[in-house]
C-alpha cells in the first residue's frame, strides 16, 4: 500500500526530453491532424504519422478530403497522446506538399515503416496490395510544439 506522501503514481512529470519524444512518437499511437476545410471550419482526422526528429510525415490517400485542405491551406496542428502515463505532443505546423498523388513515390518507404509500426508483422500484408493506389506526401513542419507526461498540472496552470 502506498503511503499518503507517495507521489510515484504521478510518473515523471514535465515535458518530454528529446529521446523520450522520439521514443514516444515511434510507438503505434494514432495521431489527430487538424486542418481547415474549404469554408474555414476545423477538420480533424485520425491518421498515422512518422516523426523524423524534425517534422511529421503523413500520407493521405488520393481522395482524402484532408489532403486537399492541406494543399490549399498549410496551417494545421497535430496531436499524439495516450492514456495512462498521459504523454502527449501538441504541435502547430505548416504543411509542405512534398508529392502530389502518385504511385511509387517517396511516400512508399515511409508507408512501409508506418504499416509495420502500426500493424506489426501484418503491416506489409496490408500495404502491399494497395501500392498501386496513388497517395500524397506531406511534411508537417512544427512552428511550435508542446510535450507533456505525468499526472499533474503544469506550473503555468497553478496559482
Amino acid at each position: 500500500m502506498n503511503s499518503p506522501n507517495d507521489e510515484s503514481w504521478r510518473g515523471r512529470v514535465g515535458r518530454l526530453e528529446r529521446d523520450e519524444l522520439a521514443a514516444f512518437l515511434a510507438e503505434p499511437v494514432i495521431a489527430r491532424l487538424a486542418c481547415l476545410d474549404g469554408d474555414g471550419w476545423p477538420y480533424v482526422v485520425p491518421c498515422w504519422q512518422e516523426w523524423d526528429g524534425e517534422a511529421f510525415w503523413v500520407i493521405p490517400r488520393e481522395r482524402s478530403e484532408w489532403a486537399g485542405y492541406l494543399a490549399a491551406e498549410p496551417r494545421c496542428a497535430i496531436t499524439v497522446d495516450e492514456d495512462g502515463a498521459q504523454r502527449k505532443v501538441v504541435a502547430r505546423c505548416l504543411a509542405h506538399l512534398e508529392e502530389r498523388p502518385n504511385v511509387g513515390g517517396r511516400w512508399v518507404p515511409i508507408a512501409e515503416r508506418m504499416s509495420t509500426r502500426y500493424l506489426g508483422e501484418n503491416g506489409p500484408r496490408y500495404l502491399a496490395p494497395t501500392l498501386d493506389r496513388p497517395r500524397w506526401l506531406f511534411r508537417l513542419q512544427p512552428r511550435t510544439m508542446r510535450t507533456w507526461q505525468g499526472q499533474d498540472w503544469a506550473r503555468r496552470y497553478r496559482s
